[in-house]
């Protein structure tokens, strides 16, 4: 099933204007890969994949590139595709709206269903979202870990304590 998706994803690319394949990347593709994101746990192991697949799109996109020293044909390199495409990388966008939906869950209060799941095995514990956006704020700026955070308590919103 997925090598079908992949085949008709590509079918696609290949068909239009680079214009139009940009378009779609960013209308179709992009919306099918995102949707549910907000509430994904993201490992540096699925960041990279997540990296390795747009590469891979936007290669398809935007072809080879003539070295203008030696004249032969060779792939573009990320630098590259991340000047060609103008639009913020795939991890940014999840961090984003990661960001977007703890608002949203920080506004809720109260009235928000948790759903606890108690790990399973022996180690060093997962991920959690909350982990992933005290990371986020942490990047951003906004954070500076020194004092907790809680979402969702304290009047609706990320309070800072």
């Amino acid at each position: 099933m997925l090598a079908i998706i992949r085949c008709r994803i590509f079918c696609l690319l290949v068909c239009y204007p680079k214009k139009s394949e940009i378009k779609i990347y960013g209308t179709i593709i992009l919306l099918v890969v995102l949707y549910g994101s907000e509430t994904w746990s993201l490992t540096l192991r699925k960041e990279s994949r997540l990296r390795v697949f747009e590469n891979r799109v936007l290669r398809r996109i935007f072809g080879p590139m003539r070295d203008k020293v030696t004249g032969k044909w060779r792939k573009l390199h990320n630098e590259k595709l991340n000047d060609l495409y103008s639009s913020p990388n795939i991890v940014r966008m999840i961090k984003s709206r990661r960001m977007r939906w703890a608002r949203y869950v920080a506004r809720m209060g109260d009235r928000r269903v948790i759903l606890v799941v108690k790990p399973e095995g022996k180690g060093r514990p997962r991920h959690r979202w909350e982990d992933n956006i005290k990371m986020d704020l942490l990047n951003v700026g906004i954070w500076t870990g020194s004092r907790l955070l809680r979402l969702g308590k304290g009047g609706g919103h990320l309070s800072l304590r």
